[in-house]
C-alpha cells in the first residue's frame, strides 16, 4: 500500500517524508485555508513547495465546478510541476474533465467519490486515482470500508488501471481496514500513520531492555 499524507502543513509533510514511508500528498481548499494560505499565487506556490519536499504524486484540486474552467485550471496546475495530479470532483463536468486531461497525459484524482457508480465512470474516463471518502460515509451510517472493497473488486474484475485512493481516513484502524479491503493508497493525517507504530508490548519491551541494561553496567 502507498501512504499519502493529507495536509497542507509543510512541517508535517517534511516529518512524514523523513519517516521514510511517504509516497505522496493530497490536499484541498479546506486544508489550504487551515494553514492560512490565501490567494491564487500563494496557493500555486504552496503546491510547488510541497512538490519540492516529496518524491511522489501531489494532488492539487481545481476550484472550478464548470467543465471549461476545470480544464483551464487543471492544465495550469499540471504545468506547475511533473508530480502534480489534478484533483477534480466526481460530477458530470468533473468526469468530462478527467477524460480530457487523461487524454493529454495529465494525471487525475477523481475526488468526493461516494458510490461504486461514480468510481466506475471515473475509471472509464481514465482517472489515475479515485478517492472514496470513507470517514464521511461512516458519519452517515454507511460502511465506507465496504465501498472500498466493492470498488477494488470492480476494478480488478474489469482490469482498470485506476488506483483506489482511500480518503477521509480518521484513525489508524481505518488504515488497517483499507489494507484488508485492498486499497492501493491510503491518504490520511500523519498521526494516523504514526499510530501504526504504537503497541504497549513494544513500550514494555523497551522498558525491560532498559532495566536489564542497567543491571549489566
Amino acid at each position: 500500500m502507498k501512504f499519502f499524507v493529507d495536509t497542507a502543513n509543510l512541517d508535517q509533510i517534511r516529518e512524514a517524508q523523513d519517516l521514510g514511508v511517504l509516497d505522496g500528498v493530497t490536499t484541498n481548499p479546506s486544508l489550504m485555508a487551515k494553514e492560512g494560505i490565501k490567494g491564487k499565487d500563494a496557493i500555486l506556490k504552496h503546491y510547488i513547495d510541497i512538490c519540492n519536499i516529496v518524491d511522489g504524486d501531489v494532488s492539487a484540486e481545481v476550484l472550478s465546478t464548470e467543465y471549461a474552467d476545470m480544464i483551464k485550471e487543471g492544465e495550469e496546475l499540471a504545468a506547475l510541476h511533473p508530480q502534480i495530479v489534478v484533483k477534480v470532483p466526481a460530477t458530470k463536468d468533473g468526469i468530462k474533465a478527467v477524460k480530457y486531461l487523461s487524454g493529454k497525459d495529465i494525471k487525475t484524482n477523481c475526488t468526493l467519490v461516494f458510490s461504486a457508480g461514480q468510481a466506475l465512470l471515473a475509471a472509464k474516463a481514465g482517472a489515475t486515482y479515485v478517492s472514496p471518502f470513507i470517514g464521511r460515509l461512516d458519519d452517515t451510517s454507511t460502511d465506507g470500508i465496504a465501498l472500498i472493497a466493492q470498488i477494488v473488486e470492480m476494478f480488478n474484475y474489469y482490469d482498470f488501471e485506476t488506483q483506489v485512493l482511500a480518503a477521509s481516513i480518521r484513525h489508524t484502524m481505518h488504515i488497517i481496514q483499507c489494507v484488508e479491503a485492498g486499497a492501493d493508497v491510503a491518504t490520511c493525517p500523519l498521526h494516523a500513520i504514526e499510530g501504526l507504530l504504537k503497541h504497549p508490548l513494544t513500550d514494555l519491551g523497551l522498558a525491560q531492555f532498559a532495566k536489564d541494561t542497567q543491571k549489566m553496567s
